[in-house]
């Protein structure tokens, strides 16, 4: 059976695209700033995915989502303050994507961090 989606590449792919994107950002002092912290945030739900899939336990699993949706949450915010300071106004479909993309995320690793609190909570 076929993925609807492959979470793991999704992550691979936003990191990349935040990567290329911070590349971008203005040299200022604000684009500076705002760009070191997305670079961070962009790119560690990647890498905290990597260690979601060797989850030894299910509370093991539910700490690394977490961890990935705090750092998703914090680029979604970024995303949205570069865009209402205007520090990246070109290439406005690609930086759509980008915002959309993190919002999406944030959606999907909400939810399964939801899912598996609650399947946590129904062994109890």
């Amino acid at each position: 059976m076929e993925r609807k989606y492959d979470l793991d590449l999704r992550c691979e792919i936003f990191s990349a695209a935040v990567i290329l994107y911070t590349n971008r950002i203005p040299k200022s002092e604000a684009g500076r700033h705002m760009g070191r912290q997305l670079l961070r945030s962009g790119t560690a739900p990647a890498l905290h995915y990597g260690e979601v899939q060797g989850a030894e336990s299910q509370a093991d699993f539910i700490h690394k989502m977490r961890g990935a949706l705090k750092e998703l949450r914090e680029s979604r915010n970024n995303l949205r303050v570069q865009f209402r300071a205007k520090l990246m106004d070109g290439a406005k479909e690609e930086n759509a994507w980008l915002l959309n993309e993190a919002v999406e995320l944030v959606a999907i690793f909400a939810a399964s961090v939801k899912t598996a609190e609650s399947n946590r909570d129904k062994k109890k």
